[in-house]
């Protein structure tokens, strides 16, 4: 008696794996890599901290703590000069926030905006990191245009880095709606609109 071929044997199991799936139900998304540390960008201009923020700690931040380049042609510390808030232009682009709160989405991977300092304008971005690979960021303008680099993770502490903690005298400055308010352990309440 000839036996049953490969795919009739295979039914059975088959069925029995649908069977467990929809026994145990759809399966949870695995949370984000943390993509918490410092990490030099792809094109070596600058080095970017990246650490959890906002009330819960379940979001990302990221600020810039070491410039290749942090003066301008004349010799003074770069300024935040494109940045469409007057109030903000006079702030050092040393120690700037840059990542702005991405919240964790349901593919592994955080979301929300870039703000760029060289032009003075955000963009959506997603952020990832792999076990031991290297930070993935891909930036969108208009959902249309994107583009993408992967940020080296470093370890050691380059001439000019900020090393203090953030919002301390020798660390970065994280925006007013993200800055942690550390008497309280929690986020200030947000200024209603004028």
């Amino acid at each position: 008696m000839p036996s049953p071929s490969l795919g009739a044997r295979a039914v059975p199991h088959l069925a029995g794996l649908v069977g467990l799936t929809l026994l145990c139900g759809p399966a949870a998304a695995a949370p984000p890599v943390d993509p918490t540390g410092t990490w030099l960008t792809e094109d070596g201009r600058a080095r970017v901290r990246v650490e959890h923020c906002g009330a819960k700690q379940e979001q990302v931040c990221g600020f810039v703590v070491w410039l290749k380049s942090p003066t301008d042609d004349g010799g003074r510390p770069r300024t935040d000069q494109f940045n469409p808030d007057d109030k903000r232009k006079p702030r050092l682009a040393l120690g700037h926030q840059m990542i702005l709160g991405l919240k964790p989405n349901s593919e592994a991977r955080y979301e929300g905006q870039i703000y760029n300092a060289d032009n003075g304008k955000k963009y959506d971005i997603t952020l990832w990191r792999e076990q031991s690979g290297g930070l993935h960021v891909k930036g969108c303008m208009l959902s249309v245009f994107c583009g993408s680099q992967t940020w080296s993770r470093v370890t050691d502490v380059a001439a000019g880095q900020l090393t203090g903690a953030t919002g301390s005298a020798d660390g970065p400055k994280a925006d007013p709606e993200w800055a942690q308010d550390r008497t309280a352990g929690r986020l200030p309440a947000a200024k209603a609109p004028k």
